[in-house]
């Protein structure tokens, strides 16, 4: 058997393979997906020496299984799947174009009254209410908002407490805010897979993992301490004060703003 020469290529090739290995490690760290990926390789692998020793019966068997293994990876992957088109969607301005074209693409222009919003913060950190609320700014958040209850109402100071209202059906979950309007409730937002401290609570895991996958600036009212938070980037600021989420959100939604009539501007 003659020598095979080792090309660029196929360092390329490994450093992809690698890279591949890596992301589905990183997708799937914290859930239960890792042990069922090692069962999935210790069937192939006994698959593999089953035919080696031509035991025909349980090499049928086995390859029968191996044979269907797509389907079972797409329905056992579901979560991690869903989550990798979403940040492919959501989080690369590049692909929202396809989105663009079925809307009119005004609704990104009319700016945020921030001022109930942070009022709203204010009043349920005073009262310790907790609230997850999300800001969209370029990603397209319809996804998300779909899987909650649709609103489409103006935002307003009374509106927003009374959603997170302890005992009201809609505080449990994400508020979506677009515009000048809160676009949905009770909305399921995803969980960030990264290692948090111990004393981050869901709704703090909900928002960094919003912020993983989007452009989004998630508030974060805590119902223990009352402390008011924000997420963006995968980066999570802690305590802040109704000053400083006015000046987060100025900052974060003049940027939005212009990027959007400045692509207005160049159709």
């Amino acid at each position: 058997m003659g020598f095979v020469p080792f090309t660029f290529i196929d360092f390329i090739d490994m450093i992809l393979v690698a890279l591949i290995m890596f992301w589905i490690y990183r997708m799937t760290k914290g859930t239960n997906a890792p042990y069922i990926l090692s069962g999935i390789i210790a069937i192939y692998l006994l698959w593999v020496v089953v035919r080696a020793l031509n035991m025909e019966l349980l090499s049928s068997i086995l390859g029968q299984l191996i044979s269907v293994g797509a389907i079972a990876l797409i329905i056992v992957f579901q979560p991690e799947l869903r989550r990798f088109l979403q940040v492919i969607g959501m989080r690369q301005e590049r692909f929202n174009f396809i989105m663009r074209i079925f809307s009119s693409g005004h609704d990104r222009l009319v700016e945020t009254n921030i001022a109930p919003i942070v009022l709203a913060c204010k009043e349920m950190a005073e009262t310790k209410t907790g609230a997850l609320i999300v800001m969209g700014l370029q990603s397209d958040l319809r996804l998300i908002a779909e899987g909650g209850i649709l609103l489409d109402a103006k935002v307003s100071t009374p509106l927003i407490k009374n959603i997170f209202f302890k005992n009201a059906p809609l505080h449990d979950g994400a508020a979506i805010i677009e515009g000048d309007r809160i676009v949905a409730a009770k909305c399921i937002l995803p969980v960030t897979q990264t290692d948090v401290p111990k004393e981050y609570g869901t709704r703090h895991r909900a928002a960094l993992g919003m912020s993983e996958i989007s452009d989004a600036i998630i508030i974060v009212v805590s119902e223990e301490t009352g402390y008011i938070s924000t997420a963006q980037n995968g980066m999570l600021r802690r305590n802040i004060t109704p000053q400083q989420l006015r000046d987060i959100l100025q900052k974060h939604l003049s940027m939005s703003s212009s990027k959007g009539r400045k692509k207005e501007v160049e159709k």
